[in-house]
């Protein structure tokens, strides 16, 4: 495993507890990094048992509980370096014209509005500190739109957006936002979706397998490096050959 150099900063890593989340919690700790988690999974909450963490219960879909866990992670750590945004859900399978509003909604809530509010509530304070590193976790879907989750793959396609934006927006200063656009991975979130839909994503994928959630976060380790000094507002393909532009 190759180390990256993260002695010293602070992270915040939404939806921290599993997935690929968890995977990039235990590579940042390895690098040196302290991590503070928000999830609003309580229970794998006080199950995870990690050096070097602080966990904060949080609704990343509720601005005002967002701006409440920025001010108990500044208190706690004095700062934050690191902002990476990976709380998301797939949402059932559906034929676009059948999807269900309320799952529509719960997607883009969690999928699209939680970025946009923590890297609102996030950015000043970068801004204050000249120094951030921003990694949106999108997802091919965004790039190509997988049948039966247009919620979804709007929604990643939304992400892709708000960091081109968000990284012209800050290119004048010490901080870099960017985004992975990663394959499936088998993780939990493959509890919300059909096989049928588990079997598509894979067909499509010409190293004929799912990524694996420690390949994303090696590369999310970098991204969140001080190394990564010069590219900001792009996006990083991880699905195996499926995507190559």
């Amino acid at each position: 495993m190759n180390k990256i150099n993260l002695n010293n900063k602070v992270a915040v890593v939404t939806g921290g507890v599993q997935g690929f989340g968890l995977a990039i919690t235990k590579r940042f700790i390895e690098s040196g990094c302290k991590v503070i988690i928000w999830d609003q999974d309580e229970k794998l909450l006080n199950e995870l048992n990690l050096d070097n963490i602080i966990k904060i219960k949080v609704d990343v879909t509720n601005f005002d509980n967002v701006q409440e866990a920025f001010s108990k992670s500044i208190d706690q750590t004095g700062r934050i370096d690191i902002l990476i945004n990976n709380a998301g859900i797939a949402g059932p399978s559906y034929k676009s014209w059948e999807y269900p509003n309320r799952d529509w909604q719960k997607v883009m809530n969690v999928d699209v509005d939680s970025v946009f509010y923590c890297c609102k509530t996030i950015v000043p304070h970068m801004i204050k500190n000249n120094y951030g590193r921003i990694v949106n976790i999108s997802s091919i879907a965004g790039k190509e739109g997988n049948p039966n989750a247009m919620p979804y793959s709007a929604a990643k396609a939304a992400v892709i957006a708000l960091t081109k934006s968000l990284g012209k927006e800050l290119a004048d200063k010490n901080i870099a936002v960017n985004c992975v656009t990663p394959a499936a991975a088998k993780t939990r979130i493959f509890d919300q979706i059909s096989q049928e839909h588990i079997d598509y994503m894979l067909s499509k994928i010409p190293r004929n397998r799912f990524i694996l959630v420690d390949e994303l976060a090696s590369l999310v380790s970098w991204m969140s490096s001080e190394e990564n000094s010069f590219t900001t507002g792009a996006v990083f393909d991880l699905s195996g050959g499926r995507a190559t532009y």
